[in-house]
């Protein structure tokens, strides 16, 4: 297969991507024996129905083996799994529907609008940092939302202990257009020529890194446009240079599925399955879900380091240095990656909105772009410090 001898080279080239291997792949179908404790398959998608499976996850061997059946469904399985009934007392997620409805109105009336990674304003409506916005907001509320044991035992299947949650209020109106495929964070989030920098393996590691999630603040029905999936797409290992490819998209449109869920059902996929948000072609329903990024705790370096004030120190020995002729373009690049954040996320996007695409301009990306006008060191630091107050929640 063309994707293993590109991998074997080391990286992955958008051009020998190869659709045919593509194909094979998502033509898989889910078998029951492969998801014993399911309560059934819908379109490959396997089902929990956690009102019979809260049992097996208060005993910590079922829970185990629970654990590794969801890991297995997420890894080379569908990479998709749906829990239904996640939360079987849906009243607190109606009493987090009229918050973040307050929420949205005041956001909108504050500012006319959030922006959104893959919409323009106003298509859709979306709360940035839910999670600590109706922490703040209703701290009962919230406990009523995110002590439930069933969302936290599938973020451990796929990440371990230790697990970062955070998550995006997504709200869809009627005549809501559908989204294009794609991959999720990290590498999803890059242009495909960035992606294509990565070497192979960090392409095969970067979905063991987060989980996808989404939690049904309402009844779903197909014609709403819950997400579109591509089952067993996130086993194409160069499906981050391919997924904007115009016949991987168009593959992704003639066998793509949706499952409907109702209020309280919750569905989790590996961040590389290939997905889109459907169009909501009802007239009456406003599709709200509350979209879950979690993250593994091993994401971060081991050391804290200031590196706004190193950038701010370096900056002017820099300049002197480019302008004295003592540094060559390698070594230029190698001293910003080592000295400035290389990384647009975590940040604030009601603050620190994508510029030009899906992600803010980085620090190093900054840092080079400062040189490259001749900006002097003091307007520097001024940036990076308002840089840094608009990451901050």
């Amino acid at each position: 297969m063309k994707d293993q001898k590109d991998a074997e080279s080391g990286y992955y080239d958008p051009d020998a991507c190869d659709l045919s291997d593509f194909i094979e792949i998502v033509q898989r179908e889910t078998q029951a024996a492969d998801v014993p404790q399911a309560a059934g398959i819908e379109k490959n998608v396997p089902i929990y129905a956690m009102r019979t499976l809260q049992g097996v996850l208060d005993d910590p061997a079922g829970r185990r083996c629970l654990l590794q059946e969801w890991a297995r469904v997420l890894l080379d399985g569908p990479g998709v799994l749906v829990l239904s009934g996640a939360y079987q007392q849906t009243e607190v997620l109606d009493q987090a529907t009229t918050l973040y409805e307050q929420i949205i109105a005041e956001e909108r009336q504050a500012s006319g609008g959030g922006g959104d990674h893959f919409a323009a304003a106003g298509a859709n409506d979306r709360i940035w940092n839910s999670l600590q916005k109706l922490c703040e907001r209703s701290p009962e509320t919230y406990l009523g939302c995110f002590a439930n044991a069933a969302v936290a035992a599938v973020c451990e299947a796929w990440l371990g202990p230790g697990f970062q949650m955070t998550a995006q209020i997504n709200v869809v109106y009627p005549g809501g257009a559908a989204q294009e495929a794609h991959r999720d964070y990290h590498l999803g989030f890059q242009t495909t020529g960035q992606a294509a920098c990565y070497p192979a393996h960090v392409h095969m590691l970067s979905p063991t890194l987060t989980l996808q999630g989404g939690i049904a603040h309402c009844d779903m029905p197909v014609e709403s446009g819950p997400t579109k999936l591509l089952p067993f797409s996130q086993a194409y290992r160069p499906g981050y240079v391919a997924f904007r490819r115009e016949e991987f998209r168009t593959c992704f449109e003639e066998h793509c599925i949706q499952v409907p869920l109702s209020k309280g059902d919750a569905i989790f996929f590996n961040p590389a399955l290939f997905h889109a948000a459907g169009e909501n072609r009802t007239e009456d329903i406003h599709r709200m879900a509350n979209l879950l990024q979690i993250s593994s705790a091993f994401g971060r370096a081991m050391e804290t380091v200031d590196r706004s004030a190193m950038c701010k120190n370096l900056y002017p020995r820099i300049a002197a240095a480019l302008s004295e002729g003592r540094l060559s373009e390698g070594e230029l690049a190698a001293v910003i990656a080592c000295t400035a954040e290389g990384y647009a996320f975590p940040t604030n996007l009601d603050s620190d909105p994508p510029t030009g695409g899906i992600a803010p301009e980085t620090q190093a990306a900054f840092f080079a772009r400062a040189l490259k006008e001749g900006m002097d060191a003091e307007s520097f630091a001024h940036r990076i410090d308002a840089m840094d107050a608009k990451r901050q929640a």
